[in-house]
């Protein structure tokens, strides 16, 4: 079972005069990089967000925002009505002018209006709270929606370099043969003699570099091993990452030895199955 990093996740809360609404969105990223946004009514609470984002989400890049939209009369500015009533009678010293007129002036001017300060209500919060694991819950869903679709391509793809391993393993004895051919066609065509002993050793001594046995077992361990890690109960894409970079080791050295054209077009094959599951990997949780 494996996650995504990709996902989003919404929830919005009705209160009698305010709607909150809740985002959470996540790309791929090797770490955790966390942004949040919220009114500062909240700030007080963002350590407390990011360490259940952090423990929820694990890793990814996360923008978490709250937004606030008022449905109600409810403002946190009053008029300071004794130091607008003073410019007033200020203003009416220096200039005759309608009442309006000098109210508008007045207002303008420093402390005319007072912005008290709005502490979070605990109720309120623990509501707040409980919409943002909902929207985790949302997101961690959308999560491991995308992470089956990976799976399923994970284990196609993987099936695929199996099969052609399959056809390098059938394939190998041709090889050899097909070597050991080339060498002593060439060593014949020289027209000298030649210690047929001696050449013997030589060859098999050669032909020993070529051999894949060790190679081909270790690949299909590591094949194995990747499937055995999908299937696992937790989304690791590090260790994924880690057993396709010994896939790729493996295939590589089998690509070297060959010395033989059906077998590295073969090779080619493999990797181009391998590069696109280490792309794909790069979005795993």
């Amino acid at each position: 079972m494996i996650y995504s990093m990709t996902g989003y996740g919404k929830s919005v809360l009705q209160l009698p005069t305010k709607k909150i609404n809740i985002e959470l969105k996540s790309l791929n990223s090797k770490n955790l990089d966390l942004n949040a946004r919220m009114p500062s009514i909240y700030r007080e609470k963002e350590l407390d967000i990011r360490k259940l984002l952090a423990d929820k989400l694990e890793r990814g890049k996360i923008d978490f925002s709250i937004y606030v939209e008022m449905t109600a009369e409810d403002t946190s500015t009053q008029i300071n009505e004794p130091v607008v009533k003073q410019y007033i009678n200020q203003l009416k010293k220096v200039v005759d002018g309608d009442e309006i007129e000098l109210l508008k002036m007045a207002v303008r001017f420093p402390d005319a209006l007072n912005t008290v300060r709005e502490e979070i209500d605990e109720t309120e919060w623990k509501a707040i709270q409980n919409e943002i694991i909902s929207a985790i819950e949302l997101i961690n869903n959308y999560r491991l929606d995308e992470g089956k679709v990976l799976e399923k391509d994970f284990k196609n793809r993987i099936k695929i370099i199996d099969e052609l391993l399959e056809k390098v393993i059938t394939m190998d004895p041709e090889r050899i043969v097909g070597v050991r051919e080339r060498l002593t066609k060439g060593v014949e065509e020289l027209k000298e003699k030649y210690d047929e002993n001696r050449f013997e050793q030589e060859l098999v001594y050669y032909i020993e570099k070529f051999d894949i046995t060790e190679e081909k077992v270790r690949l299909k361990n590591h094949l194995d091993y990747f499937i055995e890690a999908l299937n696992s109960t937790d989304s690791n894409g590090k260790k994924l990452g880690f057993i396709s970079q010994e896939i790729g080791r493996e295939i590589n050295t089998i690509g070297s030895k060959s010395n033989y054209a059906p077998m590295q077009q073969l090779v080619v094959q493999m990797k181009d199955e391998l590069e696109k599951i280490k792309e794909q990997l790069l979005n795993v949780l």
